[in-house]
């Protein structure tokens, strides 16, 4: 027969139990929560900026700014490179000239991901270099059909003063050689942002 002695020591650690059990379904719930917008600097309003660029996708040459790290099989025999992903370091100037002023470059990966046109996977960073936008960077994530006149990719983040941005980028081939396989693009994007 328990004593009271038991009792009361089996009680206590019974009670003690379902309270820590309480305390951790707070601490599992509380792994967010809603903080002040002033903490992250988010008193301003948000702002739309539009920035125009163009791309330089150089495959060709001693010193390319695209490469492919993974070629599709041959034995897939495919006429828009299905699977073929290419690491990007590409040059962001004001003109089309490759000689233009320098603003960004644009890093990250494309990837033909359609089997029936030559659709792209866009995955990439407009790191800027100049003036006030240096150091921030916009992220790309999107469709790219090449061969159509104008592709438009959702803009779904950034950093430095894009932090929390939205928004879209237009792309429209400026020039193309089919033979290398060099192109320059003309971006309009459009961030909203603090």
């Amino acid at each position: 027969m328990p004593t009271l002695n038991d009792v009361l020591t089996f009680s206590f650690f019974l009670l003690l139990s379902c309270y820590c059990h309480l305390l951790n379904g707070q601490e599992d719930s509380s792994f967010g929560h809603a903080i002040d917008r002033k903490l992250l600097g988010l008193k301003r309003k948000e702002k739309l900026s539009h920035f125009k660029f163009y791309w330089h996708d150089i495959v060709s040459g001693r010193n390319p700014s695209s490469v492919a790290v993974v070629t599709p099989p041959t034995r897939m025999n495919t006429t828009t490179a299905f699977g073929l992903v290419n690491m990007i370091d590409n040059p962001l100037t004001l003109g089309p000239e490759l000689s233009s002023k320098l603003v960004g470059k644009s890093q990250g990966f494309y990837a033909s991901a359609s089997q029936s046109e030559i659709g792209l996977l866009m995955a990439m960073n407009f790191a800027f270099i100049e003036g006030k936008y240096n150091g921030s960077t916009i992220t790309i994530l999107g469709r790219n059909c090449v061969f159509h006149k104008v592709r438009e990719m959702p803009v779904i983040g950034g950093s430095g003063l894009f932090r929390f941005a939205r928004g879209y980028a237009e792309a429209r081939t400026h020039w193309f050689d089919l033979k290398a396989g060099d192109a320059i693009v003309e971006y309009n994007v459009y961030v909203m942002h603090y």
